[in-house]
Protein backbone atom coordinates (compact mmCIF):
# COMPACT_ATOMS: atom_id res chain seq x y z
CA UNK A 1 0.00 0.00 0.00
CA UNK A 2 1.28 3.03 -0.75
CA UNK A 3 1.73 5.98 1.73
CA UNK A 4 -1.29 8.62 1.68
CA UNK A 5 -3.56 11.06 4.29
CA UNK A 6 -7.41 11.18 3.71
CA UNK A 7 -9.20 14.40 5.12
CA UNK A 8 -12.75 14.00 6.18
CA UNK A 9 -16.08 15.26 8.08
CA UNK A 10 -17.60 13.52 10.21
CA UNK A 11 -20.52 13.36 12.88
CA UNK A 12 -22.87 15.65 10.86
CA UNK A 13 -19.83 18.12 10.02
CA UNK A 14 -19.23 18.38 13.82
CA UNK A 15 -15.99 16.77 13.50
CA UNK A 16 -12.77 17.14 11.07
CA UNK A 17 -10.69 14.16 10.59
CA UNK A 18 -7.45 12.85 9.04
CA UNK A 19 -5.90 9.60 8.70
CA UNK A 20 -2.24 8.61 7.63
CA UNK A 21 -0.10 5.62 6.03
CA UNK A 22 3.19 6.16 6.66
CA UNK A 23 4.66 2.97 5.82
CA UNK A 24 6.72 4.06 3.15
CA UNK A 25 8.01 7.12 4.15
CA UNK A 26 9.38 5.89 7.82
CA UNK A 27 10.92 3.09 6.36
CA UNK A 28 12.53 5.32 4.49
CA UNK A 29 14.20 7.43 7.33
CA UNK A 30 14.75 4.16 9.17
CA UNK A 31 17.24 2.86 5.83
CA UNK A 32 19.02 6.29 5.93
CA UNK A 33 19.27 6.62 9.49
CA UNK A 34 20.14 3.17 10.58
CA UNK A 35 17.24 3.80 13.69
CA UNK A 36 16.91 1.07 16.28
CA UNK A 37 13.77 -0.26 16.76
CA UNK A 38 12.61 2.17 19.25
CA UNK A 39 14.41 5.01 17.97
CA UNK A 40 12.37 4.43 14.53
CA UNK A 41 9.10 3.96 16.59
CA UNK A 42 9.70 7.54 17.94
CA UNK A 43 10.61 9.12 14.93
CA UNK A 44 8.15 7.25 13.04
CA UNK A 45 5.41 8.66 15.45
CA UNK A 46 6.42 11.98 14.87
CA UNK A 47 6.68 11.92 11.75
CA UNK A 48 3.27 10.28 11.31
CA UNK A 49 1.75 12.78 13.28
CA UNK A 50 3.53 15.85 11.49
CA UNK A 51 2.53 14.66 8.26
CA UNK A 52 -1.36 14.72 9.80
CA UNK A 53 -0.66 18.67 10.70
CA UNK A 54 1.45 19.11 7.22
CA UNK A 55 -1.91 18.42 5.78
CA UNK A 56 -3.99 21.35 7.28
CA UNK A 57 -1.73 23.28 5.47
CA UNK A 58 -1.75 24.79 2.17
CA UNK A 59 0.56 23.29 -0.64
CA UNK A 60 3.62 25.78 -0.35
CA UNK A 61 3.57 26.17 3.49
CA UNK A 62 5.29 24.05 6.08
CA UNK A 63 6.47 22.86 9.88
CA UNK A 64 8.79 21.94 12.20
CA UNK A 65 8.04 19.67 14.73
CA UNK A 66 11.08 19.62 17.68
CA UNK A 67 10.48 17.12 20.39
CA UNK A 68 13.13 17.79 23.24
CA UNK A 69 12.31 15.60 25.96
CA UNK A 70 15.80 15.00 27.84
CA UNK A 71 15.53 11.22 27.19
CA UNK A 72 18.62 9.46 25.82
CA UNK A 73 17.03 10.08 22.07
CA UNK A 74 18.15 13.52 22.23
CA UNK A 75 16.36 15.77 19.89
CA UNK A 76 13.64 14.64 17.43
CA UNK A 77 13.39 16.88 14.39
CA UNK A 78 10.18 16.91 11.62
CA UNK A 79 9.70 18.81 8.58
CA UNK A 80 6.55 18.56 6.73
CA UNK A 81 4.63 20.82 3.80
CA UNK A 82 0.79 20.98 2.83
CA UNK A 83 1.99 18.71 -0.58
CA UNK A 84 2.79 15.52 1.95
CA UNK A 85 6.54 15.37 1.99
CA UNK A 86 7.87 14.94 5.21
CA UNK A 87 11.24 14.08 6.38
CA UNK A 88 12.78 13.92 9.73
CA UNK A 89 15.91 12.20 11.97
CA UNK A 90 16.41 12.24 15.75
CA UNK A 91 19.83 12.88 17.59
CA UNK A 92 21.02 9.41 18.46
CA UNK A 93 19.48 7.04 16.30
CA UNK A 94 20.69 3.83 18.05
CA UNK A 95 19.23 4.01 21.11
CA UNK A 96 17.27 1.11 22.33
CA UNK A 97 15.06 -0.46 25.26
CA UNK A 98 13.70 -3.54 25.79
CA UNK A 99 9.70 -3.60 25.40
CA UNK A 100 7.68 -2.69 28.43
CA UNK A 101 4.83 -4.64 30.32
CA UNK A 102 2.41 -3.99 27.54
CA UNK A 103 4.55 -5.44 24.70
CA UNK A 104 5.63 -2.10 23.17
CA UNK A 105 8.47 -0.68 22.48
CA UNK A 106 9.68 2.03 25.76
CA UNK A 107 9.46 4.83 23.58
CA UNK A 108 8.28 7.32 26.89
CA UNK A 109 12.11 6.09 28.14
CA UNK A 110 13.68 7.31 24.62
CA UNK A 111 12.30 10.44 24.94
CA UNK A 112 11.80 11.57 28.02
CA UNK A 113 9.73 14.28 29.99
CA UNK A 114 11.58 16.75 30.83
CA UNK A 115 11.47 19.54 27.72
CA UNK A 116 9.24 20.72 25.38
CA UNK A 117 7.39 20.03 21.73
CA UNK A 118 7.75 22.61 19.65
CA UNK A 119 6.01 23.55 16.51
CA UNK A 120 6.78 26.24 14.66
CA UNK A 121 4.48 26.72 11.25
CA UNK A 122 5.78 28.89 8.21
CA UNK A 123 2.35 29.94 6.43
CA UNK A 124 3.75 32.72 4.20
CA UNK A 125 3.71 35.83 7.17
CA UNK A 126 7.15 37.91 8.23
CA UNK A 127 6.80 35.48 11.55
CA UNK A 128 6.05 31.71 12.24
CA UNK A 129 3.42 30.88 14.63
CA UNK A 130 5.45 28.63 17.21
CA UNK A 131 3.68 26.92 19.28
CA UNK A 132 5.43 25.11 22.98
CA UNK A 133 4.40 22.65 25.40
CA UNK A 134 6.20 20.87 27.94
CA UNK A 135 6.32 17.01 27.34
CA UNK A 136 4.15 15.43 29.26
CA UNK A 137 4.50 11.67 28.73
CA UNK A 138 7.01 10.86 25.84
CA UNK A 139 4.46 8.59 23.89
CA UNK A 140 4.43 11.25 21.52
CA UNK A 141 1.13 11.03 20.62
CA UNK A 142 -0.62 11.87 24.02
CA UNK A 143 2.12 14.97 23.92
CA UNK A 144 0.13 16.02 20.17
CA UNK A 145 -3.26 15.58 22.06
CA UNK A 146 -1.89 18.48 24.36
CA UNK A 147 -0.15 20.64 21.54
CA UNK A 148 -3.73 20.89 20.08
CA UNK A 149 -5.69 21.69 23.02
CA UNK A 150 -3.44 23.79 24.67
CA UNK A 151 -1.33 25.85 21.35
CA UNK A 152 -4.02 25.84 18.66
CA UNK A 153 -7.28 25.41 21.14
CA UNK A 154 -8.64 22.24 19.19
CA UNK A 155 -10.20 19.92 21.45
CA UNK A 156 -8.32 16.92 19.85
CA UNK A 157 -7.57 13.11 20.15
CA UNK A 158 -4.54 11.66 18.10
CA UNK A 159 -2.84 8.23 18.09
CA UNK A 160 0.20 7.52 16.06
CA UNK A 161 1.58 4.41 16.00
CA UNK A 162 4.57 2.21 14.29
CA UNK A 163 5.50 -1.34 13.62
CA UNK A 164 9.00 -2.85 13.79
CA UNK A 165 10.31 -5.94 12.16
CA UNK A 166 12.49 -8.16 13.64
CA UNK A 167 15.34 -7.31 11.06
CA UNK A 168 14.43 -3.33 11.92
CA UNK A 169 12.67 -2.74 9.01
CA UNK A 170 8.89 -1.03 9.13
CA UNK A 171 6.30 -3.69 9.07
CA UNK A 172 3.37 -0.58 9.19
CA UNK A 173 3.26 2.99 10.57
CA UNK A 174 -0.11 5.70 10.59
CA UNK A 175 -2.15 6.91 12.80
CA UNK A 176 -5.38 9.65 13.31
CA UNK A 177 -6.04 12.99 14.50
CA UNK A 178 -9.72 13.75 15.25
CA UNK A 179 -10.96 17.39 16.19
CA UNK A 180 -13.49 19.17 16.50
CA UNK A 181 -15.02 22.03 14.73
CA UNK A 182 -15.85 25.00 16.39
CA UNK A 183 -19.58 25.04 17.41
CA UNK A 184 -19.69 21.45 18.21
CA UNK A 185 -20.83 19.97 20.92
CA UNK A 186 -18.37 19.49 23.40
CA UNK A 187 -19.65 15.70 24.83
CA UNK A 188 -19.03 14.60 21.22
CA UNK A 189 -14.83 14.37 21.96
CA UNK A 190 -16.08 12.62 25.25
CA UNK A 191 -17.93 10.07 22.95
CA UNK A 192 -15.06 9.88 20.65
CA UNK A 193 -12.70 9.23 23.99
CA UNK A 194 -14.99 6.54 24.84
CA UNK A 195 -15.27 4.58 21.52
CA UNK A 196 -11.30 4.35 21.84
CA UNK A 197 -11.28 2.70 25.18
CA UNK A 198 -13.14 -0.42 23.50
CA UNK A 199 -11.63 -0.65 19.87
CA UNK A 200 -8.65 -1.93 18.92
CA UNK A 201 -5.32 0.46 19.50
CA UNK A 202 -4.21 1.97 16.35
CA UNK A 203 -1.20 -0.42 16.55
CA UNK A 204 -3.37 -3.57 15.84
CA UNK A 205 -5.38 -1.48 13.99
CA UNK A 206 -2.19 -0.82 11.34
CA UNK A 207 -1.49 -5.02 11.77
CA UNK A 208 -4.76 -5.62 10.46
CA UNK A 209 -4.01 -3.90 7.66
CA UNK A 210 -6.43 -1.53 7.74
CA UNK A 211 -6.61 1.44 5.28
CA UNK A 212 -6.71 5.49 6.53
CA UNK A 213 -10.53 5.70 5.59
CA UNK A 214 -10.85 2.01 7.60
CA UNK A 215 -9.29 3.59 10.68
CA UNK A 216 -11.46 6.70 10.78
CA UNK A 217 -14.63 4.08 10.61
CA UNK A 218 -13.01 2.27 13.46
CA UNK A 219 -12.57 5.37 15.24
CA UNK A 220 -16.16 7.72 14.73
CA UNK A 221 -18.13 4.40 13.34
CA UNK A 222 -19.47 3.30 9.92
CA UNK A 223 -21.52 6.13 8.02
CA UNK A 224 -20.63 8.68 10.16
CA UNK A 225 -17.24 9.80 7.92
CA UNK A 226 -17.35 12.13 4.95
CA UNK A 227 -14.07 11.64 2.84
CA UNK A 228 -13.06 14.81 1.26
CA UNK A 229 -9.71 14.51 0.16
CA UNK A 230 -6.77 11.79 -0.43
CA UNK A 231 -3.37 13.30 -1.08
CA UNK A 232 0.01 11.20 -1.40
CA UNK A 233 2.49 11.27 1.13
CA UNK A 234 6.24 10.43 0.80
CA UNK A 235 9.65 11.41 2.23
CA UNK A 236 11.09 14.06 0.56
CA UNK A 237 14.27 16.06 1.43
CA UNK A 238 14.97 19.25 0.69
CA UNK A 239 18.33 19.39 0.34
CA UNK A 240 20.85 19.31 -3.17
CA UNK A 241 23.90 19.33 -4.33
CA UNK A 242 23.23 22.97 -5.98
CA UNK A 243 21.81 24.12 -2.40
CA UNK A 244 24.93 22.73 -0.84
CA UNK A 245 27.06 24.58 -3.30
CA UNK A 246 25.11 27.61 -2.54
CA UNK A 247 25.90 27.47 1.36
CA UNK A 248 29.53 26.99 0.42
CA UNK A 249 29.99 30.09 -1.58
CA UNK A 250 28.15 32.20 1.32
CA UNK A 251 31.05 31.11 3.46
CA UNK A 252 33.50 33.33 1.46
CA UNK A 253 36.51 33.61 -0.91
CA UNK A 254 39.17 33.24 2.56
CA UNK A 255 36.68 30.33 3.83
CA UNK A 256 36.79 28.30 0.77
CA UNK A 257 40.49 29.22 0.03
CA UNK A 258 41.61 27.59 3.59
CA UNK A 259 39.25 24.36 2.70
CA UNK A 260 41.00 23.94 -0.71
CA UNK A 261 44.76 24.42 1.27
CA UNK A 262 43.48 22.57 4.12
CA UNK A 263 41.54 19.09 2.72
CA UNK A 264 41.84 19.63 -1.14
CA UNK A 265 38.22 18.59 -0.72
CA UNK A 266 34.78 19.04 1.64
CA UNK A 267 31.95 17.23 2.76
CA UNK A 268 28.49 18.37 3.29
CA UNK A 269 26.32 15.82 5.39
CA UNK A 270 22.10 16.52 5.50
CA UNK A 271 20.87 15.93 9.44
CA UNK A 272 17.40 14.91 7.81
CA UNK A 273 18.10 12.81 5.25
CA UNK A 274 21.62 11.72 5.58
CA UNK A 275 23.10 12.10 2.26
CA UNK A 276 26.57 13.54 2.23
CA UNK A 277 27.89 15.70 -0.33
CA UNK A 278 31.41 15.15 -1.70
CA UNK A 279 33.25 18.22 -3.68
CA UNK A 280 36.64 17.77 -5.21
CA UNK A 281 39.29 20.22 -5.11
CA UNK A 282 38.39 21.28 -8.68
CA UNK A 283 34.79 21.58 -7.24
CA UNK A 284 35.67 24.00 -4.41
CA UNK A 285 38.14 25.81 -7.05
CA UNK A 286 34.89 26.63 -9.25
CA UNK A 287 32.89 27.88 -5.92
CA UNK A 288 35.70 29.88 -5.34
CA UNK A 289 35.35 31.87 -8.87
CA UNK A 290 32.13 32.18 -8.48
CA UNK A 291 32.53 34.23 -5.13
CA UNK A 292 35.37 36.55 -6.60
CA UNK A 293 33.38 36.69 -9.83
CA UNK A 294 29.89 37.72 -7.39
CA UNK A 295 31.97 40.15 -5.05
CA UNK A 296 33.47 41.83 -8.46
CA UNK A 297 30.48 42.42 -9.77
Amino acid sequence: MKDYVVKALALDNQVRAYAVHTTVAIGEAQRRHHTSPTASDALGRAMTAGAMLGAMLKDEEHLTVKIAGGGPIGTILVDANGKGEIRGYVTNPQVHFDRNDQGYLDVPRAVGIDGTLTVSKDVGLKQPFVGQIPVISGEIGEDFISYLILSEQSPSTVGVGVLVNPDHTIQAAGGFIVQLMPGAKVEIMSEIEERLKVIDPIPLMLEQGLTPEQILEQVLGVGNVKLLERMPVQFQCQCSKERVSNAIISLGSEEIQDMIQTDGQAEANCHFCNETYHFTKEDLEKLLNKTVNKRRA
